[in-house]
């Protein structure tokens, strides 16, 4: 069976992506590669995906992992029904109170100058 995933590329720390399409029987890193549909950067939010080869894989039963099928429907790629795309977990905040933008506003304090005030007390003793 294909398969629709992302194959790594780019330096350590600054990770970039292949979209390819490959045997499902084989580790992303093994080279082997049937097809490649396009490349995703994650740090630009850069996606460059062949539209008509990638429907062509899809219309053949290529199985998209998640973050392709996101990426595809992303692109305006017409995935087939069978597609499921999961929506990412809400998750809950333990202690909403806790937080600064719930915190009541506190008023800027304007403070005279003591220090006048303190050798005026001096000089009377």
């Amino acid at each position: 069976m294909l398969a629709i995933r992302l194959q790594r590329t780019g330096r350590k720390g600054h990770a970039q992506f292949r979209v390819v399409v490959q045997e499902s029987r084989l580790t992303p890193s093994s080279g082997r590669v049937v097809a490649s549909l396009g490349h995703y950067n994650p740090h630009a939010k850069t996606t460059v995906i062949d539209k008509e080869k990638a429907a062509t894989y899809l219309g053949n039963g290529a199985q998209p992992s998640e973050r392709v099928a996101r990426l595809l429907q992303s692109e305006g790629v017409e995935l087939p029904s069978w597609v499921k795309i999961t929506q990412g977990a809400t998750r809950a905040v333990r202690h909403p109170e806790k937080l600064r933008k719930n915190q009541p506003k506190q008023e800027a304090v304007v403070e005279e100058a003591p220090a006048a005030e303190a050798p005026a007390e001096e000089a009377e003793a």
